[in-house]
């Protein structure tokens, strides 16, 4: 199917050429013309799957028709759980609005930086991305209102809950006009998410873009490899897999803020261009990181789960598990990262002796098994 066939139109069809994209994913075929309808939708789709243009497209397209708003009485409203996935999100509704008839503002606001910039940002926005908490400050501070509001995003609902908005939650839906079109994505349909579908959505289309695609025709694009390798030996091993398979781009997983800061610390030691990133970091040093490592300046990024959502980049040819996740779903959404667009990417998996039996419920539960490969033979002098 080709986005003209999607009510699309022209002004959108021409910033969608120029970026590139061919045919719509799966969730972007049937999300379009709903939400052009009017309708509520539940998304169950990963990161990676299409979905933020998916609801971008349409959602500008029906601002179109609308005169514009008043100042500071923003149209749509987009809740996200992260300050990454924030500006990602934004930076796609700039994308495709470049050629609009209209000119329509998006702003993202987060915490972690001064409120006053943001403040004074919304004025002219009608489209708004946002942290749950840094829209309440916003609200508070009588800096945007909301009973002009026609459309609600809530992306990666899931993470949202899991990471403890529900009662921010609570109280933005109390501010919310009744009458409005809503908009739900997640990876899972969890319980919580479960209760929120209840309370928001009037008979929404149902769209799932989740496990089966997630695992099934896009895995075959990632080469899986795991390499068993003792504790002691770790780190060096990973310097010389750098190096050996001369990877110029690289991201690299950790389970904790101090294991990203110490293995930056190391590969650097080590002349391998590498930065941390992760939820203690200041804005400004996530920002400066993930630009550089999308512009191919930066040569690893070490990042903790949490702090990898909006980690969005097409081309992406190695993600290297350095601690494996707690869950085969986050092991599924890491590896992920690459083999987009149809593009092949490398996941390589570094295994401990105390990783054994937990690496083999990931690959159970994946429904593939992963080639684990010997590195006692490797000498790692000098690394």
């Amino acid at each position: 199917m080709n986005f003209s066939l999607l009510g699309l139109a022209a002004p959108l069809l021409k910033a969608i050429k120029e970026q590139g994209y061919d045919q719509p994913f799966p969730i972007q075929e049937q999300a379009i013309p709903a939400i052009l309808a009017g309708n509520d939708v539940l998304g169950i789709a990963q990161t990676g799957s299409g979905k933020t243009a998916g609801f971008a497209l349409p959602i500008l397209q029906q601002l179109q028709f609308k005169q514009e708003a008043k100042n500071r009485y923003i149209r749509v409203l987009v809740l996200v759980p992260t300050r990454e996935l924030a500006l990602q999100v934004a930076n796609v509704f700039r994308g495709f609005s470049m050629y609009l008839t209209r000119r329509v503002k998006t702003l993202a606001v987060f915490g972690g930086v001064s409120i006053n910039p943001q403040m004074m940002a919304m004025s002219g926005t009608e489209i708004l991305v946002a942290t749950p908490g840094r829209l309440l400050d916003l609200l508070e501070s009588n800096a945007l209102h909301l009973s002009e509001l026609n459309t609600l995003v809530l992306d990666e609902a899931d993470k949202m809950l899991s990471l403890g908005f529900k009662d921010e939650m609570e109280r933005i839906f109390a501010l919310l006009p009744a009458k409005r079109q809503n908009l739900l994505f997640s990876a899972t349909l969890a319980d919580d998410v479960q209760t929120i579908k209840a309370k928001m959505l009037r008979d929404p289309l149902v769209i799932s873009a989740e496990e089966k695609e997630e695992e099934g025709d896009k895995l075959e694009l990632i080469k899986q490899v795991a390499y068993r390798v003792s504790q002691e030996r770790k780190g060096p091993f990973l310097r010389y897999l750098i190096r050996h398979e001369k990877m110029q781009q690289v991201l690299i997983f950790v389970s904790s803020t101090r294991n990203a800061d110490n293995l930056g610390v190391k590969l650097r030691k080590n002349d391998i261009e590498a930065m941390a990133m992760h939820g203690d970091k200041s804005q400004g040093a996530r920002v400066e990181a993930l630009r550089r490592f999308k512009t191919g300046q930066l040569q690893v990024l070490v990042a903790t789960d949490l702090a990898s959502r909006g980690i969005d980049i097409q081309f992406l040819p190695f993600v290297i598990n350095y601690d494996l996740p707690r869950s085969p779903k986050d092991y599924v959404h890491r590896i992920g990262r690459t083999g987009r667009a149809g593009a092949t990417g490398e996941a390589i998996s570094l295994i401990t002796p105390e990783d054994e039996h937990h690496f083999k419920i990931i690959q159970k539960k994946m429904g593939k098994t992963v080639e684990m490969r010997e590195t006692g033979e490797v000498n790692l002098h000098g690394f």
